[in-house]
């Protein structure tokens, strides 16, 4: 009886705890993201190169063409190690207004922007899975002041990213 009962608490030990899921569909983002969506899917999306500078914050949203991580040269290492396999890149721009913004990315990937030499921490974050073109967005507080934006972890050699003042 007792070999029973140890039995049975080392079975039940050994199940997997099930992560939390996360939310799935384009309605169980926290805040409207139609604006977001948009611009991940227009056509004038300008594609740019991993490690471009821009001299003003985009007008649309961009394609940043992504390479493998050692050939990135980010700026700052990802304050989150990529995986072996995924892709890479950054943009800097010169001359952002300041502001509340959101950065919206088409898939996964982790973001770190970096502005006056320091990691900005997220006001606010949301993302779901199984909502076409777009995976996450992720609202910053921006200064007036040049930033980087650095991009890791993506599955993709590119990935549709819009920057936009918050609504």
């Amino acid at each position: 009886m007792k070999t029973s009962f140890l039995v049975a608490l080392l079975l039940i030990g050994a199940t997997p705890v099930l992560a939390a899921e996360e939310p799935s569909g384009c309605d169980k983002f926290k805040w409207p993201i139609e604006r977001e969506r948009a611009a991940l899917t227009a056509s004038d999306r300008a594609k740019l190169a991993s490690g471009s500078e821009q001299t003003t914050l985009p007008s649309s949203a961009i394609t940043l063409g992504l390479v493998v991580p050692g050939e990135a040269r980010l700026p700052t290492p990802p304050e989150r190690a990529p995986k072996d396999g995924t892709f890479a890149g950054f943009t800097s721009i010169k001359a952002p207004k300041a502001g509340l913004y959101t950065i919206s990315l088409s898939a996964g990937a982790w973001v770190d922007v970096v502005q006056d030499g320091h990691f900005l921490k997220p006001v606010a974050f949301s993302g779901a899975t199984d909502c076409a073109s777009i995976r996450k967005t992720i609202k910053y507080e921006l200064s007036g002041q040049p930033f980087v934006l650095q991009v890791s972890g993506a599955k993709d050699n590119s990935l549709s990213i819009a920057i936009l003042p918050a609504q």
